[in-house]
């Protein structure tokens, strides 16, 4: 019980981040889609937090395993970056439980633990860290700590002119060191105590100065909402998002780039998902050598149903959350660590309007954070052959250059595939990862291939 009560106050800045990343407060400050329509921050923390308690739960209760669930944090800033810019809020997530369909049926047959093997391990530790650098850049744009020069070179500059000048990109760097610091120290929660202490910060500077939201127009003010206490605290949950679902991507974008963007979706699910639930299983003393934990079907096939409740509640996709850890290391061993968790999630839903209080800029330091963490993947990746190098890094690379994790992902496969094989290496790559990079080339020229079939 202890170990549950921790892992859900390592885990609850879910509560608060997720809307920031989803939703907004106006359409202005929002992630809008295709069509104009944008996802209230108030309706997202409360699907955020419901569908964490309802799968934290179901986990504890089928798997029997100490691992928290909730919205998880790559797929989320994938899907508000690159993917509604293509298709409706509802059509993206119409994408989400397509692809937790999937990840169940390949759960179901045995087949996600083959295509996990067919995945060089160099690979998958390059799309964690490519992941994790996607998430720090956003975090370091959404603070107004690196902006647009509006120049061809350099694309980018540091604040404003080279200098930081503007309160609300202080306050990130505050928030920044805060965070940096507890984690640092060791500090349990140190994610919310971070953000909670330096959301306290903003607010108390934000009713000195008057700064202000910026609405597009004031480049010295908050990027979202300015920090100011709401006149409530709490309020019944407002869960009109749920059911806010349509399959109409494919025909609004073309099959191709639908069955990319699903496979981006499912690609990032499944390997972030098994990999967390290895580390912790072994953290856990659950696992045998090969990395194996007591009912492993099972656990792969409810985090599957975890993107399927994710994208019909509008919260994006459930996964595993390696913040589960805390709880371990505080004892938790079994499922009854997530009926805890689970039902303070969903106690939590009733206090949604606090979020309205947690500027981006704050929420923008935790991204740098989860990125760092992430990119120290790194030290496991081979670094003595070429081979492996250049394709590790373009993955990296890619992801936050292009904005895309598809990208990133797909830069990776296609080198992996090419320059290994021309080094004498062919034998080595699984036949399906040739089918994956095949994929990659034709959704890279999707552009002059859609032109030539038009035509």
């Amino acid at each position: 019980m202890r170990g549950g009560l921790v892992t859900f106050v390592t885990m609850a800045y879910i509560v608060i981040l997720n809307p920031l990343i989803l939703g907004g407060f106006s359409a202005d400050q929002a992630a809008v889609d295709v069509a104009g329509n944008w996802l209230p921050n108030a309706q997202v923390a409360a699907v955020t937090a419901l569908t964490a308690g309802v799968m934290t739960i179901l986990f504890g209760l089928v798997a029997r395993l100490p691992y928290g669930f909730a919205a998880g944090l790559g797929i989320n800033s994938f899907l508000a970056v690159s993917v509604v810019g293509q298709v409706t809020w509802p059509e993206a997530m119409g994408l989400v439980l397509i692809n937790g369909v999937i990840i169940v049926i390949l759960a179901s047959t045995g087949m996600r633990e083959l295509i996990f093997n067919a995945v060089p391990r160099q690979l998958k530790i390059a799309i964690t860290v490519g992941i994790g650098l996607f998430i720090a850049f956003i975090g370091l744009v959404d603070s107004g700590f690196v902006r647009s020069s509006g120049a061809a070179s350099p694309p980018v500059q540091l604040g404003d002119q080279g200098s930081i000048t503007t309160l609300p990109t202080a306050v990130f760097v505050i928030g920044l060191v805060i965070i940096g610091v507890l984690l640092a120290r060791k500090v349990k929660a140190a994610l919310l105590i971070g953000i909670v202490a330096t959301t306290i910060i903003a607010v108390i500077l934000e009713s000195i100065f008057k700064v202000g939201p910026s609405f597009g127009v004031n480049p010295d003010g908050w990027n979202l909402n300015a920090p100011v206490v709401p006149t409530e605290i709490m309020a019944v949950p407002d869960l009109s998002l749920i059911g806010q679902v349509s399959f109409g991507a494919f025909d609004r974008i073309g099959m191709l780039a639908g069955v990319m963007l699903v496979f981006t979706l499912v690609f990032t699910n499944f390997f972030d998902a098994m990999g967390t639930m290895t580390g912790l299983a072994n953290e856990a003393g659950l696992a045998d050598k090969n990395g194996n934990f007591p009912r492993l079907k099972s656990a792969l096939i409810v985090e599957g149903i975890g993107a399927v409740a994710g994208g019909a509640a509008s919260a994006s996709s459930n996964t595993v959350f390696i913040e589960s850890g805390a709880g371990i290391g505080e004892g938790a061993r079994t499922g009854l660590a997530n009926i805890v968790t689970g039902v303070l999630f969903l106690a939590a839903m009733f206090f949604t309007p606090l979020t309205e209080i947690v500027p981006l800029e704050v929420a923008a330091a935790a991204l740098v954070i989860v990125g760092a963490m992430m990119v120290s993947q790194i030290r496991h990746v081979d670094f003595s052959e070429f081979s492996i190098v250049l394709p590790v890094f373009l993955t990296i690379i890619v992801m936050p250059l292009t904005y895309s994790i598809a990208n990133g992902i797909g830069a990776g496969f296609v080198s992996w595939v090419l320059v290994r094989s021309f080094s004498g290496k062919g034998k080595e790559i699984s036949p399906l990862l040739w089918v994956v990079a095949a994929g990659f080339v034709l959704f890279f020229v999707r552009g002059p291939v859609e032109a030539l079939l038009g035509a």
